[in-house]
């Protein structure tokens, strides 16, 4: 238990020695994509073959340290998913990647025992081979500062957290800081909400500490109910401590003595590493009653929901804390004015509350510097779809579309061409190519119909159709609709039916005006923030995609081959030499002819499962 401020320097102090005295350190990917790849089977793997050469393995950070140690260590996420199970050697930040089993041995022999480099577990780009994390391309042009101690560090230890200068902030609060003082140093860092909305925080926190309501609450949103969508369970997984520490200074500063943080129950790992987390804090002093002596208090509960996408918003969050149905209210009265259990509540995402240390510790002025002029800092971005490099990636505010899936995704897969981006999650806007040089921050993606939302970027390229992108998202917003709004349950239940008949070659033109009058009475008379941006992907879709809805609904045809329903398969006469092979294969008898004669598919009956395309060693069989 750490009593006082001199007790927290002083252990501080101890753990920077212990890490500085394991000259080899081995950091094993922990996050939950690596962990489904064997990241823990190599961990052990590790953990056995450096004991078995006679040096000494720590896998905890100890008092009172060895000399010459080899510390192996479980972190969080690196973000570079596609290549794991990733390994990293430092100091030299050798990165590793697609790692299994097998090759534990040789790299406690070539880079622990001596210091040499696994050229075949490098990543290779263009016959180019990267020996060090930093000089990867995909991390290269990000800058890390949420995401800093992801990868980097033993993520289930405060005393790594500790030796690395973890709890600085919440010191300088409790003992330099007065609580208006804090706000103001949020405030003048133009920190703005990363769950979507981009309210700013300060403005918030400052509203929550000026109510005369003595039992006041802080919220963090762990929700996180993209589909794609994983920068906060990174965080929470990789760095909880950070996160934690955030929470602790605004209850500080609003007055508030709980806090909550709500995580969806699919999210065990964060759970288990934040249970840790806080744990590890309680028994350091760090948190509950009179922390470091100071008589402040907070402590923290986990509260884990059940997966509903609506409470990623913030009244049905809240509702569902107290033990009722996760649906939204009518506001106001507004959260910072009866939030949860009706008292006053700060309520931020998980990125919001790991921004705040930074800012406290190194200055609003520092953080400003960051990003651009109405969004500053940086924001962590889930980068998917049909590009090479995949995963989780952190650029400061104002970086281009151009440069995220270019210069850190890598560009299109099998040399395709780019075609679109969704950006924000179900309810995000899809955006061209004409947005290639777009900054991302909040106000530049509003002026163009779309969202920063959670940070959800999905790549699509040329073989992707449009109609069908805005009926699969769609079709996922309807069904997490919680039903309380009969716009929301019912508009968008009818326009699921329009764009499903679209893509069945079922459509009309009227179909499509009737999609954007539906679209607009959804948006402005929906309850919440969910439901009013529900349409955004139909609706961007239409904007900058119309001639491929007409295609559907005139020509009765997808562009992209990629609506079944519309699909066309035929067998080109000259081609075909009448070896009755697709017609022996045909599920439906749809394939008829004479043998040496070329055959035919009746359309009516064809099915289009694609057998017969398969099967043509002529390659007489299209589809178009």
């Amino acid at each position: 238990m750490l009593r006082n401020r001199a007790d927290l320097q002083h252990t501080r102090e101890i753990y920077q020695q212990a890490l500085d005295n394991q000259k080899k350190k081995i950091l094993v990917c922990a996050g939950t994509g690596c962990v489904a790849g064997g990241a823990l089977e190599i961990y052990d793997k590790l953990t056995e073959l450096i004991a078995a050469q006679g040096l000494h393995c720590e896998v905890k950070l100890e008092k009172e340290p060895h000399d010459h140690s080899v510390g192996v260590k479980k972190s969080g996420c690196h973000g570079f998913c596609e290549m794991g199970p990733l390994v990293r050697i430092d100091p030299a930040g050798w990165l590793y990647i697609k790692v299994q089993a097998e090759d534990c041995l040789e790299i406690v022999e070539a880079s622990i025992v001596g210091d040499n480099f696994i050229d075949r577990l490098a990543y290779k780009q263009v016959a180019k081979t990267y020996q060090t994390q930093e000089e990867i391309p995909f991390y290269k042009k990000q800058t890390r500062i949420v995401l800093d101690h992801c990868g980097q560090i033993d993520a289930t230890s405060i005393n790594e957290y500790l030796a690395l200068g973890g709890y600085r902030a919440l010191e300088k609060v409790l003992f330099e800081m007065s609580p208006d003082e804090v706000i103001q140093e949020i405030d003048a860092s133009g920190l703005r909400g990363r769950g979507g909305g981009g309210y700013p925080a300060g403005r918030k926190w400052s509203q929550v500490k000026k109510q005369s309501e003595p039992v006041k609450y802080v919220v963090c949103n762990g929700d996180e109910g993209d589909p794609g969508a994983f920068m906060d369970r990174s965080i929470m997984e990789g760095d909880p401590h950070r996160m934690l520490q955030g929470m602790m200074i605004a209850g500080i500063a609003c007055g508030a003595e709980a806090g909550y943080i709500y995580v969806r129950a699919e999210y065990p790992l964060a759970i288990s590493r934040l249970e840790t987390a806080i744990e590890e804090a309680r028994a350091y002093g760090l948190l509950g009653e009179n922390i470091l002596g100071t008589g402040k208090k907070f402590d923290i509960k986990i509260n884990k929901g059940a997966g509903a996408f609506v409470c990623g918003e913030g009244s049905a969050l809240t509702a569902s804390i107290e033990g009722k149905r996760g649906m939204p209210r009518v506001k106001p009265p507004r959260t910072v004015e009866q939030g949860l259990f009706g008292k006053p509540t700060v309520l931020n995402n998980v990125e919001t509350f790991a921004n705040v240390p930074l800012i406290i510790q190194k200055g609003a002025d520092w953080y400003k510097s960051i990003g651009t002029e109405n969004s500053s800092g940086t924001k962590a971005f889930a980068l998917t779809g049909n590009i090479q490099n995949t995963g989780l990636i952190e650029v400061p505010m104002g970086t281009t579309l151009r440069e995220v899936i270019f210069d850190i995704g890598g560009g299109m897969r099998d040399g395709a061409a780019f075609k679109a981006v969704q950006i924000g999650g179900p309810s995000g806007g899809c955006l061209t190519s004409e947005h290639l040089d777009l900054p991302l921050d909040f106000d530049s993606l509003k002026k163009a119909g779309a969202m920063i939302g959670s940070g959800g970027l999905v790549v699509m390229d040329e073989h992707t159709c449009m109609v069908e992108i805005a009926r699969f998202f769609m079709n996922f917003t309807q069904h997490e609709s919680c039903g309380k709004c009969v716009p929301c349950r019912e508009g968008t239940k009818r326009m699921l039916q329009i764009l499903e008949g679209i893509v069945a070659g079922q459509g009309t033109l009227e179909d499509i005006d009737m999609l954007l009058e539906l679209a607009d009475m959804i948006t402005s008379t929906t309850l919440c923030g969910l439901g009013k941006s529900a349409a955004f992907p139909v609706v961007s879709t239409i904007k900058y995609f119309r001639d491929e809805y007409e295609s559907h609904v005139l020509e009765k045809r997808c562009p992209a081959k990629v609506c079944q329903k519309l699909k066309r398969i035929h067998i080109e006469a000259e081609l075909c030499r009448g070896c009755s092979k697709c017609a022996r294969l045909c599920p439906v008898n749809a394939i008829s002819g004479t043998i040496k004669q070329p055959f035919t598919i009746d359309a009516d009956t064809c099915v289009k499962c694609g057998a017969c395309l398969e099967s043509c060693a002529f390659n007489a069989i299209k589809e178009d």
